[in-house]
């Protein structure tokens, strides 16, 4: 199992953080549009800037990682993430919501680039490693939509962006105070691994560019999505923000707990024999979900999510596994830069297919194509054993 130590949990809790702070809006607007007058697909779009500075920003958080400090870089997440949170709870238009979930967007990019690449630098079991870190970060998306459920319904929504932005603070703080700073920024340190042919890189890397976009679009789609998407669909068992809240956590609950088998079996297999099958089986859910509803499309849809959840370490380990520790914030960050800002268009997908008649089956169809060309994109990964035996010996 990973090491379990203080800063290993608050580096887990920061992953569920970022993506907890990401998705209360796409749960909270439902409520939060009839008060200023729009409709739901006029009031998604606000979080479209959150999104792109969580894909833009990653670069500079990225290098400030490497040659700065990942330590110093974590502390700045958690404590300005917070106080984002607290100022879109406090927005008074739209347009100051939009904002403000900028705000949030940009600290939220320095998670991914920074505590991914921190907390594998000394992991001994890297895919468990990140399997423990992918469900902790898509625990915090289902308890998205659940804990933003519950406050919007007893407490309004203001309050469901207050009580997290002070909980990331408090954990910010205890960040500072238990985890020990690092002795030399990652950039100035010695190599760990043998450097691999340029050519074979720079595979690996397109590679892991085209499955990033496509799976951080098939996510983001999904995510953002599935609270409205159950509103209309399960109108015989969810009637209730509070209900469909609790059906959305249940289907993101099992599906985080597809990254412990996905990291379990990226230890003992090839990542591409592990990745293939999964890249290739969630089409046809996607193709099936697109006109169900009710109990069918709940057995789907988590069917779907399972495997959505289940790619995500793959694009880590192949960071962990091809890229030197002295760069790996870099590498992290120049494929988040490009498949988090194209994921941006996300939001105004659902808002544009919502509002202009398509509707949830056309969306889920178009993402069955997306999933296809991920299976194409792993066709090409190498295998990363022929990979490091191809490297050049140490000068």
């Amino acid at each position: 199992m990973p090491e379990i130590s203080m800063r290993s949990l608050l580096l887990n809790l920061g992953h569920a953080l970022d993506h907890f702070f990401l998705l209360i809006y796409t749960t909270a607007v439902i409520a939060m549009a009839p008060e200023f007058g729009l409709s739901y697909g006029e009031m998604l779009p606000y979080a479209t800037g959150a999104f792109i500075a969580f894909g833009l920003g990653s670069l500079p958080a990225g290098w400030l990682g490497d040659h700065w400090s990942r330590h110093g870089m974590m502390i700045v997440f958690f404590i300005g993430i917070g106080l984002a949170s607290l100022a879109t709870g406090l927005a008074r238009s739209p347009w100051q919501i939009g904002i403000a979930l900028t705000v949030v967007g940009i600290f939220a990019a320095i998670y991914h680039p920074v505590g991914i690449a921190m907390l594998v630098q000394n992991a001994r079991a890297v895919g468990l490693t990140l399997g423990v870190n992918g469900l902790a970060g898509n625990l915090g998306v289902a308890l998205a939509a659940l804990i933003t459920g519950f406050l919007v319904d007893i407490y309004g929504w203001r309050m469901a962006f207050y009580l997290p932005g002070a909980l990331s603070i408090l954990l910010g703080i205890a960040f500072w105070l238990t985890v020990p700073k690092e002795d030399l920024a990652p950039a100035k340190r010695a190599p760990k691994i043998l450097p691999l042919p340029r050519q074979l890189l720079i595979r690996v890397f397109v590679v892991l560019t085209a499955t990033s976009i496509c799976g951080s679009l098939i996510f983001n789609v999904t995510t953002v999505s599935m609270p409205k998407l159950f509103q209309e669909r399960l109108d015989q068992i969810a009637t209730t923000g509070s209900e469909i809240g609790i059906y959305v956590a249940i289907v993101f609950a099992l599906a985080a707990l597809a990254q412990l088998f996905s990291g379990h079996l990226i230890d003992k297999h090839p990542l591409k024999a592990v990745f293939l099958p999964v890249a290739l089986v969630q089409v046809p859910l996607f193709y099936l979900a697109a006109t169900a509803d009710n109990l069918p499309l709940l057995v789907l849809a988590t069917a779907a999510m399972f495997l959505v959840f289940g790619q995500i370490p793959f694009g880590d380990a192949m960071v962990a596994k091809f890229f030197d520790d002295r760069w790996r914030s870099r590498v992290y960050a120049l494929r988040l830069t490009v498949s988090f800002s194209v994921s941006a268009i996300a939001i105004p997908i659902v808002g544009i297919v919502h509002a202009t008649g398509g509707g949830f089956t056309l969306l889920l169809q178009l993402l069955a194509v997306v999933g296809m060309f991920t299976v194409l994109a792993v066709l090409f990964l190498p295998n990363e054993r022929q990979a490091i035996a191809a490297a050049a010996p140490a000068e």
